[in-house]
């Protein structure tokens, strides 16, 4: 398919159980847990380990020491070691001298480690899995060590699983998600369709905004789908693949159209922006940033825009006067345009507080030569009165509704006869 072809894959690949990357919190938790545990019993190492197949694989580890035996991260096969024999009923789960368990004596850890004494319990997860065990063991043998002890392991064990249970859920969510927007894909979403953009004095198709728009189950809008992708991991994979659509699709349009095509300021940082907008003229193209997330430092958002601009690429600002964000975009991007957000078009001949903003906007562009395009026209009323003010440009359902690209060449020919 077109995304596959372009390298604009729909990845990450996620396993409903690979909890290697534990979220920072889940982690951080687990490791407060490990150090109270080790500390309160006067044991050495303390650590949750996970069975993977034939082998367990170290998750967090808490050591009183630098030079623990055991890392974080570290795989040793499962028939090495405590954990599997006592979840096995070889050993028991709670060992305060080594040296006096036949079967701990001829483990070479014990000796090679050393080990002398040992608590393990299973980590069982609410569906009845053992996920791992939590574990810890001292070098020398600790004769006060008790029940009541083993009981408080159990305890907190519990309280991991309970961790490891949400994050499970958490990745399941995350794998639906990912598998619904793949799916979507396959299918052909996005469909790309293109809203003109017009000169506000005669009407004059100037150019087009694409818009995507998704026929797949569930139905909802492009927003909740583009939100669903950033939830996944997929949010750059997804827009690139709508950009390329639109890059493709807008070869019946006429050539003297502009096309704009969205950014989110992750993407373009992210470095295959270029790439994909590759196949068109790029002084045609105009790339609006977004202003639905924040921008922790401008000048690398800057730094990413700039080959973009020295190819002849416009930048504008998307819904401008939304919130603070999109006027702080504005003073630190310096665009080429400004697009007004909806919420000031909307009755803009009616409301004060509206004509006000817009005015103030339109008078802004004016001293800093850039152009204006007011988003969401719908009445000759909201029109006379941007005409007014000296906005030069708009789109809104007053022009048309967004369309398939030859019905946006049909509406620019009949707009020029």
């Amino acid at each position: 398919m077109l995304f596959s072809i372009l390298g604009f894959s729909m990845t990450p690949d996620v396993s409903r159980t690979d909890l290697t990357n534990l979220s920072t919190n889940v982690a951080e938790s687990i490791q407060r847990v490990l150090f109270s545990v080790r500390t309160y019993l006067g044991m050495d190492v303390a650590f949750v380990s996970e069975f993977t197949g034939p082998e367990r694989v170290f998750r967090n580890v808490d050591s009183a020491r630098p030079d623990s035996p055991i890392k974080r991260g570290g795989v040793i096969p499962m028939a090495e070691g405590y954990c599997q024999k006592v979840v096995d009923g070889r050993l028991p789960e709670l060992i305060p001298n080594t040296s006096l368990i036949a079967a701990a004596r001829v483990i070479p850890e014990t000796t090679s480690i050393p080990i002398g004494a040992h608590l393990s319990v299973p980590i069982r997860l609410k569906e009845g899995r053992i996920f791992g065990t939590f574990c810890c063991f001292s070098y020398h043998p600790n004769p006060q060590l008790s029940q009541r002890d083993l009981e408080l392991m159990k305890t907190f064990a519990q309280l991991v699983a309970r961790q490891i249970d949400g994050e499970i859920s958490r990745d399941a969510l995350r794998f639906e998600k990912i598998e619904r927007i793949r799916e979507a894909v396959a299918n052909g979403d996005p469909r790309i369709v293109y809203q003109p953009i017009c000169r506000l004095s005669d009407g004059k198709v100037t150019g087009v905004e694409s818009l995507s728009r998704f026929a797949s189950e569930p139905r909802r809008g492009p927003d909740v789908w583009f939100q669903e992708a950033a939830d996944a991991g997929l949010a750059e994979s997804l827009e690139l693949i709508a950009i390329r659509k639109a890059i493709v699709a807008s070869s019946v349009l006429p050539k003297d159209l502009t096309l704009s095509v969205n950014v989110s300021p992750a993407v373009a940082i992210a470095g295959r922006l270029g790439e994909a907008l590759d196949g068109i003229d790029p002084a045609r193209l105009v790339v609006e940033v977004t202003e639905h997330e924040m921008i922790p430092d401008y000048q690398v958002l800057i730094d990413a825009l700039a080959p973009l601009r020295s190819r002849g690429v416009k930048i504008a600002i998307d819904d401008a006067g939304a919130g603070y964000s999109s006027l702080r975009h504005v003073l630190m991007l310096r665009p080429d345009i400004i697009k007004f957000d909806i919420s000031i078009t909307r009755g803009v001949d009616s409301d004060p507080m509206r004509r006000a903003m817009a005015a103030a906007l339109a008078e802004f562009a004016r001293h800093t030569g850039t152009k204006i395009v007011a988003e969401g026209i719908e009445t000759a009323e909201e029109l006379a009165v941007l005409r007014a003010l000296g906005v030069e440009k708009g789109q809104g359902y007053f022009f048309g509704k967004p369309m398939e690209p030859q019905n946006i060449a049909a509406t620019a020919a009949m707009a020029a006869a």
